[in-house]
């Protein structure tokens, strides 16, 4: 009571790959039944050839069927391998990849540096050089001594000028003392020649 459909799915089951290898069995089957219940030897031997051709179809057809098998194996394997070497490739490019990047950020810190280096060469070219500086240093230097000089020069002359000017106060002093003396001196003999004549007259 088996319906079409599972009919046709046995049958599929059962044939493999569609190439007939059940009805090449129940043919065989059929051929044996018919060589064992033939009257003659020439049916016999009629169905005894359809039985070889049968079983050498059949054994054909499992030759086929195993060399698909190892064909299908080694396609497996060449499979496996294929995919084990794209693996591996992957694996490659993600390693080359990460090691890209390591020399993009490397060659980004370079420039990096460069530039700066640069800006740093810029700003030190519009300075005098060393040599240049140390001499304008030492010209300097010299200037500053040679002023060094002339302040105590000067500061010399100041003291000497101070002292020149405490000498003339001293005397600028002396000589009004010496003025309000002779004019005290004076009014005492004009006072004593006043009472002088003053007495003469009497």
């Amino acid at each position: 009571n088996f319906s079409s459909d599972e009919v046709i799915r046995k049958r599929l089951l059962i044939d493999g790959d569609g190439a007939g290898d059940d009805r090449r069995i129940n043919l065989l089957v059929k051929s044996f039944i018919k060589w064992c219940n033939s009257g003659s030897q020439e049916e016999g031997y009629s169905q005894y050839q359809r039985m070889l051709s049968t079983l050498s179809q059949c054994e054909f057809s499992m030759g086929k069927t195993l060399l698909v098998y190892d064909m299908n194996l080694r396609e497996m394997e060449n499979y496996e391998k294929i995919y084990k070497d794209i693996e591996n490739s992957i694996a490659a490019a993600h390693e080359k990849i990460s090691e890209c990047k390591k020399q993009i950020l490397q060659a980004k810190r370079i420039r990096k540096n460069r530039q700066e280096y640069d800006a740093l060469a810029k700003v030190i070219q519009h300075h005098p050089d060393r040599h240049e500086t140390l001499k304008q240093l030492e010209a300097l230097g010299k200037e500053l001594q040679n002023l060094s000089h002339i302040k105590e020069n000067v500061e010399d002359k100041l003291e000497l000028r101070r002292k020149q000017f405490h000498v003339l106060l001293s005397t600028i002093h002396e000589l009004q003392q010496t003025l309000e003396n002779d004019e005290k001196l004076s009014e005492a003999e004009e006072s004593q020649e006043t009472q002088m004549e003053a007495e003469a007259k009497q």
